[in-house]
């Protein structure tokens, strides 16, 4: 059997006696699109920020490609190939489109450290900025700053500071929220666009339009796997229907 992208084992996370996670365990084949979904509050920020290391699980293991990173500072997991977006939009508003993605790359390179030259030294960066606006449909705004942007823009720079980084493991967390219907079916063929080196991870409550994006789906419910299969098979489940589709 190939090595999953991500294997997550028996993880549990408590906030004193709240359970956030449950038990949670997932593989998830490289390459693969997964699509998690569940009601607000089901856990499934939380379970994106135990993998990307910004909460620590109570128990439970974390593999990425076999290796194990549950221990590991979220900037040894980016560096070992994850990266994310964030259901809150968090970008540097009054700064450009092509500084936000070279602060992106800079948090990989050790270039960090030189704190002394400015950023318009590096021009394989300012390159590589430019090069990860282009596959979002942004190059023509690199020079514009954020505040400027509409909020699909927003969205579609964040997507374009994660791909900055090269990641092989792409967690996406409700890229498509607040969007108009235009802008959702955008930033949808931008996400169908990602290749497939990139494993993607992808919370979002849009059903209609995430769906046909996802090779499986897992359900969680108050922190706990539910349902876990293809779309179709978890769709049809009498457990979605009840606690997820309302019907």
């Amino acid at each position: 059997m190939t090595t999953p992208a991500l294997f997550i084992d028996n993880l549990h996370k408590r906030f004193g006696g709240l359970p956030a996670t449950r038990d949670v365990t997932m593989r998830v084949a490289q390459g693969e699109r997964r699509l998690v979904i569940g009601p607000n509050g089901a856990g499934k920020t939380t379970l994106f920020n135990q993998i990307t290391g910004d909460i620590a699980p109570t128990s439970g293991a974390i593999y990425l490609f076999g290796a194990d990173v549950t221990r590991l500072s979220p900037a040894q997991r980016a560096h070992r190939g994850i990266a994310r977006t964030y259901q809150i939009i968090t970008l540097f508003q009054k700064d450009t489109l092509e500084h936000n993605v070279m602060l992106a790359l800079l948090g990989l390179s050790r270039r960090r450290f030189d704190i002394l030259r400015p950023l318009s030294r590096f021009p394989d960066m300012r390159a590589a900025a430019r090069e990860a606006l282009a596959l979002v449909g942004l190059d023509g705004a690199a020079d514009r700053t954020v505040s400027a942007l509409a909020y699909g823009e927003k969205r579609r720079l964040e997507i374009a500071l994660a791909l900055a980084q090269k990641p092989k493991l792409l967690l996406l967390d409700e890229p498509m929220a607040g969007l108009s219907l235009e802008e959702r079916k955008s930033v949808k063929s931008l996400i169908a666009s990602i290749p497939r080196t990139t494993t993607l991870v992808m919370i979002e409550h849009d059903m209609d339009t995430a769906l046909d994006l996802a090779d499986a789906v897992t359900l969680l419910h108050y922190g706990k796997v539910l349902v876990d299969g293809s779309p179709q098979a978890v769709i049809s489940d009498p457990q979605t229907r009840e606690v997820y589709l309302g019907v």
